[in-house]
């Protein structure tokens, strides 16, 4: 996370405030945030416990009374607490930052209903725990492409990032067999009109180490189709979705990774959703969801998910569905659009 509204300064420990520092406390030992609550409210009205840093082993828990906070700082720092599992607990007092120091945050959905996002749909345990730990040994049984930040594997067609495209007369094949069960189950989504089409020809791989994301970017429009299809396996993490308010596509706005980017410096006003993608469950975009509305993947290594830290874990992999686009996009939404401009 790295933007908690507190800190643990130095040279503070001899001034009281109604704020603590708590290492070796968190949910990377175990600790969920309400648990933590639960333990200091012995000692008075607790307002809140925050991260205090991405470790997810060191908390901010936040009184209502200065008194109150002292009293848990005498009681607990360097003891055993029963009501946490006995862990031994480091504390001092800590400040609130200014609030210019406090980055914004957009509530995080669980389900595709509350996104509010035409087109934008998420089913929950798409794969087993099985067949994820099958797909992530077929993939680690084949060579990576290593990027700047991560590694990919590119089937049916690969992409060419210098080019921001595909080649479709290079076809690499059909895709490959260990994914035939998904693409059964994805003609099947439920959320698919019967008269489009599911055949998918393009599928990359992207494995994520712990706090890398994704910049905000539409998939390129002239390249793929409207259906995208993203499998999350091995560890979480949320993905933002914008929908900027002018949204103009530009040249300059495309990535080194092929992806319409949208130009800061052109557009910074946009309506902001985020959901949590748990693992082995499957993204759908289309409509509206794919065409007009950016997606992002925070580039953290804790998410905030309703009051819960939850850590992205050692890595996460996607599979990423697409269909290579044969003619021009004709999109309802030309603002977006590279083939309408």
């Amino acid at each position: 996370m790295g933007t908690s509204r507190f800190t643990r300064p130095k040279g503070l420990d001899g001034e009281s405030t109604p704020n603590l520092f708590v290492a070796n406390c968190g949910p990377a030992v175990g600790l969920s945030l309400d648990e933590i609550a639960s333990a200091f409210c012995k000692f008075g009205e607790v307002c809140g416990v925050y991260p205090a840093d991405e470790s997810g082993a060191r908390v901010i828990v936040s009184y209502s009374e200065v008194g109150s906070a002292q009293a848990a700082l005498k009681a607990l720092d360097g003891h055993s607490c029963s009501d946490l599992g006995g862990r031994v607990l480091h504390i001092r007092n800590s400040i609130l930052r200014p609030p210019s120091q406090v980055k914004d945050s957009v509530s995080v959905c669980l389900l595709d209903s509350e996104l509010g996002i035409p087109g934008i749909y998420l089913l929950h345990d798409f794969v087993t725990t099985e067949e994820e730990e099958e797909l992530l040994a077929a993939v680690d049984g084949r060579p990576w492409k290593s990027l700047s930040k991560r590694r990919v594997q590119h089937y049916g067609y690969e992409f060419l990032y210098e080019a921001r495209n595909v080649n479709t007369e290079q076809q690499l094949g059909e895709l490959p067999h260990f994914v035939s069960p998904i693409l059964e189950k994805i003609s099947l989504f439920p959320h698919i009109e019967k008269a489009e089409d599911v055949t998918l020809d393009q599928l990359t791989v992207n494995e994520y180490p712990p706090g890398v994301g994704l910049s905000p970017h539409i998939d390129t429009h002239s390249t793929f189709e409207g259906l995208i299809f993203s499998l999350s396996l091995a560890g979480p993490c949320i993905m933002e979705f914008r929908r900027y308010s002018q949204g103009t596509w530009l040249p300059s706005s495309l990535s080194s990774t092929g992806m319409q980017e949208q130009n800061p410096d052109y557009c910074s006003s946009f309506t902001r959703r985020s959901i949590f993608l748990p693992p082995r469950s499957m993204l759908l975009l289309s409509g509206e969801g794919r065409y007009a509305w950016h997606h992002y993947i925070p580039h953290h290594k804790v998410d905030m998910v309703r009051d819960n830290m939850i850590r992205r874990g050692s890595r996460r992999v996607s599979f990423t569905f697409r269909k290579v686009r044969a003619v021009p996009c004709q999109c309802e939404f030309p603002q977006y659009c590279d083939s309408q401009k």
